[in-house]
């Protein structure tokens, strides 16, 4: 592993870090086994570590977006295009590239080469760390509504990985449990790349916070059978109606949170809100290769003509959502009032 600059070092752990004039990125392809750091010295590296989900998670696909942008400095419009078509779904990511432009924008009409890169290195480490203080708001928040011995579900990652660090699903149950206000966590295994079981899993033994992973199939389950009190996943993109994009999978696990009266709650930034999508029906969902779903661990798990159909994100309805979980508070149906209250005090239409 690459040495850490002392600034980097008081974030905590980060998936990403800046070091010198290269972007390292904790590949989460090889993890659990691996612990290996990626060196993108070239918006195209960048470029690949989002396609190929070496780095993942709408919040941490935003921040690399953003360094991946002081890289390409050189043919800024070429590297922001390129950056920006990686992952259709994940909102954070344009947010990032637009606020990027637009410093560059500023910046050109009485500066030169050297300064735009400064200004866009100063200003990606400003959004690493602002990305970190709001899911450590997130986590303040969420705890409150979590009472001492609950159980609590989770599907895909939305921890520290999904982030620039610390998380905003697992944000809050960190903090819940710091609370004392946690009993543990279900991990969902998360078909078919195994976020939960590869990713949530290492993060939760990191903070050494008691777990069991389970089959996708067997949330109904263990709902049913009164074993969970709270659900919280992440968000990739949140529509101004309040519908959430997330892993594909969350969506039946909401189903069944409001079939046996279960919260289920989501856990994002406002940069994660998208309110020019009215609807989640005006969510991109992306499709990956049916390579994922036809292989797993190295081996072919199906006939070779099997066809197969991958979809990464599937939509839930915010009237399945019991609360909206963000950095400027909890939000409460109905969300298109209680989502542009949240703006509207943040000052603007961006946060």
């Amino acid at each position: 592993m690459a040495p850490v600059e002392p600034e980097v070092a008081e974030r905590g752990f980060s998936p990403m870090h800046w070091a010198g004039d290269e972007l390292l990125l904790l590949d989460q392809t090889l993890l659990p086994e691996q612990e290996a750091w990626l060196h993108c010295r070239r918006p195209e590296d960048v470029a690949e570590a989002i396609r190929r989900l070496s780095v993942r998670g709408a919040p941490a696909i935003g921040v690399a977006a953003a360094y991946g942008l002081v890289l390409g400095v050189g043919d800024f419009d070429a590297a922001h295009d390129l950056l920006l078509s990686t992952r259709p779904t994940a909102v954070n990511l344009r947010w990032a590239l637009d606020q990027g432009r637009a410093l560059r924008d500023r910046v050109v009409e009485g500066g030169n080469g050297r300064e735009l890169r400064a200004r866009l290195l100063a200003w990606a480490c400003d959004l690493h760390d602002e990305d970190i203080e709001a899911n450590r708001r997130i986590g303040a928040f969420g705890r409150e509504l979590f009472e001492e011995g609950d159980r609590v579900l989770t599907h895909c990652n939305a921890g520290a990985l999904a982030t620039a660090g610390y998380g905003t699903a697992i944000g809050v149950v960190e903090a819940a449990w710091s609370a004392g206000r946690l009993a543990s966590v279900w991990v969902d295994e998360t078909r078919p790349l195994l976020q939960g079981s590869r990713l949530t899993t290492w993060e939760l033994a990191r903070l050494k916070i008691p777990h069991r992973l389970i089959t996708d199939n067997s949330a109904g389950a263990i709902i049913a059978r009164g074993w969970v009190q709270k659900i919280v996943v992440g968000a990739d993109r949140v529509a101004a109606n309040g519908d959430v994009a997330n892993k594909v999978g969350t969506y039946p696990v909401a189903v069944l949170a409001a079939r046996h009266g279960v919260p289920f709650y989501v856990a994002a930034p406002l940069s994660t809100i998208d309110r020019d999508t009215a609807s989640g029906a005006d969510i991109p969902i992306e499709e990956r290769d049916a390579d994922e779903v036809v292989h797993a661990f190295g081996k072919r798990i199906a006939p070779r003509d099997t066809e197969a159909l991958n979809l990464a994100f599937d939509v839930t309805p915010a009237e399945l959502v019991a609360a909206l979980i963000t950095d400027a508070g909890v939000l409460r149906p109905p969300y298109r009032e209680s989502i542009d209250a949240a703006f509207h005090d943040r000052g603007g239409s961006r946060p």
